[in-house]
């Protein structure tokens, strides 16, 4: 039996997932296989060179201590050649490439203690594409190249740009793997949010955030009857933009309690149909009026 672990992307709000990796970790939850999309992606290549809660532990002291010019260093120069079109991205990727180099424990994504996949999207042909072989590094980097804050990244003779904008919750590419057990760590909004990104590097990210849920959706209807699904809940209400990484340790502490208690529940199954977007007091779609020209 095949239990694969699913980590979705979500800017800062990756930290959720650090603090569901340590509730499942405590529970003595195990993962033969590990898929990761954009952050999703940077912490699978961490717990799958560093597997088990102390693992999941050095994680979060890391997180901890991550600053927002860690990931998205402010550079006025760079902005001003993005805007002249002598760049791709409006920031640099140096910061997080000099994070990974620091913290990823293997050179190839073959030699990861347990096997690990890192979801990016072909920028030509817009498939979303498993990278299984090669720089763990570039592969990382690949699935978190947000599309206009980061130039997209090449890997052979292909480009590639942030897995999110396809596939940011990868059940389909654990089930096509065997897949018996499908663990789901969201990290995004599961309601709505009480008030937008203020810069444009935080609305790029709430956007991506906003697809977990709004692919998870018909997902979870497309395969709750071939695999055993287990979506973890992600937190709710959320006030934390995708962009501020200054929040860390209150995420990790609160996803931590939060799937504790799941756990402790059984795992029910029909919190994973309330984490859509959503209204807190309505239905997950809704019309507003427009008014006459």
């Amino acid at each position: 039996m095949s239990t694969v672990l699913v980590l979705s992307g979500g800017g800062s709000l990756g930290a959720v997932q650090v603090g569901m990796l340590a509730g499942l970790a405590e529970a003595g939850v195990a993962f033969d296989v590990v898929i990761g999309t954009s952050v999703g992606a940077i912490n699978a290549a961490w717990i799958a060179g560093d597997p088990g809660l102390a693992g999941v532990e050095r994680l979060a002291g890391v997180w901890r201590g991550l600053r927002r010019a860690d990931i998205f260093p402010s550079s006025p120069w760079w902005g001003l050649l993005a805007a002249s079109g002598r760049r791709s991205g409006l920031v640099s990727q140096h910061r997080l490439r000099s994070l990974l180099d620091e913290h990823v424990r293997f050179e190839r994504i073959e030699d990861a203690t347990t096997p690990l996949h890192v979801v990016a999207v072909d920028a030509q042909s817009g498939q979303s594409t498993l990278l299984s072989t090669g720089s763990a590094v570039d592969a990382v980097l690949a699935s978190a190249a947000i599309p206009g804050v980061f130039a997209p990244v090449a890997i052979g003779d292909r480009w590639f740009i942030d897995g999110g904008v396809v596939d940011n919750c990868s059940i389909s590419h654990a089930v096509g793997l065997g897949a018996d057990t499908v663990w789901v760590l969201p990290a995004g909004y599961p309601c709505a949010v009480p008030a937008l990104p203020t810069t444009a590097t935080g609305m790029a990210l709430h956007g991506l955030t906003l697809l977990v849920h709004q692919r998870l959706a018909p997902d979870l209807e497309r395969y709750r009857d071939q695999v055993d699904l287990r979506v973890v809940p992600s937190l709710c209400p959320l006030s934390v933009s995708p962009a501020d990484f200054s929040r860390a340790d209150e995420l990790i502490d609160s996803a931590r309690t939060s799937t504790r208690t799941w756990l402790a529940r059984g795992c029910p199954p029909e919190v994973a149909t309330a984490m859509l977007p959503h209204p807190h007091a309505g239905g997950s779609i809704t019309r507003q009026p427009v008014a006459d020209s």
